[in-house]
């Protein structure tokens, strides 16, 4: 072999190695038709700002005009149908795309989960209801997963949502909004449920009525049909951990299965990352509560 076919061969395997562990391995997929985000204000576009990256490795994504889900599949080896969609948090005004987002996508293909992290609208287009827009968007992502079920190698029974702070407010806005319609059908993707199989909504925001506040939003219509659901919080998170008790509250009294942990401190914005208070651990958490309600299948 000569040198210059020598070098050919090297950097086409040097870029198949690149390709096959880089972000070739999770796609992005556009989750609305191409112009066809639906009911975007005029304007919008003025509002767009960078993402930007701190020193620990946080990214944070400042403005969202093109809804995505980047897909991880879990490994083939120890997947077991199960498919969770994460909403990041940020307030609705950014998310915080690595440690709410990719590192617990990371975590659930650990378990055998297919993740599909939701790239939703921010900032904020709405004040009053800045979920509003994003539901549309995690409606059409649960959808899209059970259209897709079958390439992405997943139940479409067993779809569930995750979700942060705002994310966690997504993901009860989506658990018990899901018959409603919130935007005009597009594909057969839309003939299929908006219902979560499972609500994980972790350190939750936004649950409290503004107007009383010792009772939940009336947004946050639990049913005999709500998902149900497993909830993590510190007592240290402001009122958020008293919304979280009182949604818990609105499960039981509805006879929907949930879990609820409170830890003592913590704070907000943890994510998954390790610390020296037991909130950390709310993942391990998370995985029992998820197989013994036989959300992760037989396999395992």
């Amino acid at each position: 072999m000569n040198i210059s076919r020598f070098f050919h061969f090297f950097l086409t395997a040097l870029l198949l190695v690149f390709i096959s562990s880089g972000h070739a391995a999770h796609p992005e997929v556009e989750i609305w038709p191409q112009g066809g985000v639906p009911d975007e204000p005029d304007g919008i576009e003025k509002r767009n700002r960078p993402t930007t990256t701190d020193k620990t490795g946080k990214t944070r994504i400042a403005y969202v005009d093109v809804p995505t889900l980047t897909v991880y599949r879990a490994p083939e080896s120890i997947a077991n149908g199960a498919a969770v969609v994460i909403c990041p948090g940020g307030g609705y005004n950014i998310l915080a795309w690595t440690h709410e987002g990719t590192e617990i996508a990371e975590w659930l293909n650990s378990i055998g989960v297919s993740a599909f992290v939701l790239k939703y609208r921010v900032p904020r287009r709405d004040p009053v209801t800045p979920h509003a827009l994003p539901l549309q968007d995690a409606q059409r992502a649960i959808r899209l997963v059970r259209s897709n079920a079958g390439k992405w190698g997943v139940d479409p029974k067993r779809v569930g949502m995750l979700g942060f702070s705002a994310g966690g407010n997504l993901t009860v806005m989506a658990g018990t909004h899901y018959s409603e319609s919130t935007y005009g059908k597009i594909d057969v993707a839309d003939e299929l449920s908006a219902r979560p199989d499972f609500l994980i909504p972790i350190y939750p925001a936004y649950l409290g009525d503004r107007e009383n506040k010792d009772s939940l939003s009336p947004l946050v219509k639990v049913t005999g049909r709500t998902p149900p659901a497993f909830v993590a919080i510190t007592h240290d998170d402001a009122d958020r951990a008293y919304y979280a008790a009182l949604f818990y509250a609105a499960l039981r009294k509805n006879n929907v299965v949930g879990e609820l942990h409170i830890y003592a401190k913590g704070g907000h914005g943890y994510g998954m990352r390790k610390s020296h208070n037991p909130v950390h651990t709310w993942p391990q958490r998370c995985e029992e509560w998820m197989r013994a309600m036989g959300f992760l299948g037989s396999r395992q």
